[in-house]
């Protein structure tokens, strides 16, 4: 499978594939690990959390592979860390540190993303509310520097102290009032393409059945 890497990255990646855990692997095998060491990352980016997702994959990635857990966890590891230059541990505590050290104006950035919800709800084309305030918190940790889970608590909050409101009651009544009507309207359209293309080809068996589409019908001749 190939991967694109960053410059820096790229060059930390090389250097691995010869490195103490990475030499000991086919090629295919470095790929693997390296493509767990991309979830991990991107668990700790999104979730706040890693050691769930890494004990998951590394019980997988060793009983396909034949090695012990323990063994597996270990390389991917240390793969991560040469991929990234960090263990994830001090990743995740890096996201904990921006997040815990933010100033009150960086905070009230989110309250802007926040309303941004509601705005993609309605104007958008079948947008769910988790699916917006995913994509607004995405939007938020990168500006900050912060995680997905942590942007989301941070628009709650900002919401909530200005709005006197849920955000996420404000967003489910919202996707009432758009987003299930028109998720309602597509599936009737659904249906009513279904019905129509069954109905023509119940239409074409009975012609053929009954002999007819442009077709004269066997008559048998009579013995003179």
């Amino acid at each position: 499978m190939d991967y694109f890497y960053e410059p820096n990255e790229a060059e930390r990646v090389a250097h691995s594939r010869e490195g103490f855990s990475g030499r000991l692997l086919s090629d295919t095998q470095f790929d693997e690990f390296m493509g767990i060491t991309r979830i991990v990352e991107l668990s700790i980016k999104t979730q706040g959390a890693y050691t769930d997702k890494l004990t998951d994959y590394a019980y997988a990635v060793a009983r396909t592979n034949k090695l012990d857990p323990g063994r597996a966890e270990i390389i991917i590891r240390d793969l991560f860390k040469e991929r990234t230059g960090l263990t994830p541990n001090q990743m995740l505590q890096g996201y904990r540190d921006r997040e815990e050290s933010l100033t009150k104006e960086q905070k009230s950035l989110a309250l802007g993303f926040a309303r941004a919800v509601g705005a993609m709800i309605r104007g958008g084309d079948k947008i769910s509310f988790s699916r917006s305030y995913a994509h607004q918190a995405q939007e938020l940790a990168g500006e900050l520097g912060i995680t997905h889970v942590g942007a989301k608590r941070l628009m709650k909050e900002e919401f909530a102290a200005v709005e006197d409101r849920d955000l996420y009651e404000v967003g489910k009544e919202l996707e009432g009032q758009f987003f299930r009507p028109q998720i309602e309207a597509e599936k009737e359209a659904r249906e009513r393409t279904r019905d129509r293309d069954q109905s023509s080809e119940s239409s074409a068996r009975n012609r053929t059945m009954n002999g007819s589409g442009g077709r004269r019908s066997y008559q048998p001749r009579i013995r003179p």
